[in-house]
């Protein structure tokens, strides 16, 4: 499998690189990320722990639809339809069609790299003191 390299950035910062990057103003670098979270806490509650045991039991018990799924989590199927929903837009699985109208959960990768900037400034300060 392979990993999935995700960005924290609010919608604005996201909106703005999203317009320069198609008006050819900017071009993504190979190491960017591809997914983007608005928040840590978005993605905190995304990859929940209980939402990274979700994603070992696919991989592990290869369940052939939603229902077999609901049975071995114990979840409701319309809350992991919608726990699903929200990691397939995020990348993280796809859903496949099966048998009939049945759709198979399959997970994407097996790592998620995040890429945090602890400080956000366009131009860089001198530090107090510096030459100037």
């Amino acid at each position: 499998m392979t990993t999935l390299k995700v960005g924290i950035a609010d919608y604005d910062e996201m909106k703005a690189r999203t317009m320069r990057i198609a008006r050819g103003e900017e071009k993504p670098a190979t190491g960017d990320p591809k997914v983007w979270f608005t928040s840590t806490e978005s993605f905190a509650q995304v990859l929940s722990s209980g939402n990274r045991e979700l994603l070992r039991i696919i991989v592990e018990q290869a369940p052939a639809s939603l229902e077999e799924l609901s049975q071995m989590t114990g979840r409701a199927k319309s809350s992991l339809s919608r726990t699903l929903k929200t990691m397939a837009g995020y990348g993280l699985i796809r859903m496949e069609k099966g048998q009939g109208l049945k759709l198979i959960p399959k997970v994407e990768h097996d790592r998620v790299e995040l890429v945090l900037p602890l400080t956000a400034g366009k131009t860089p300060r001198k530090a107090a003191g510096g030459a100037r």
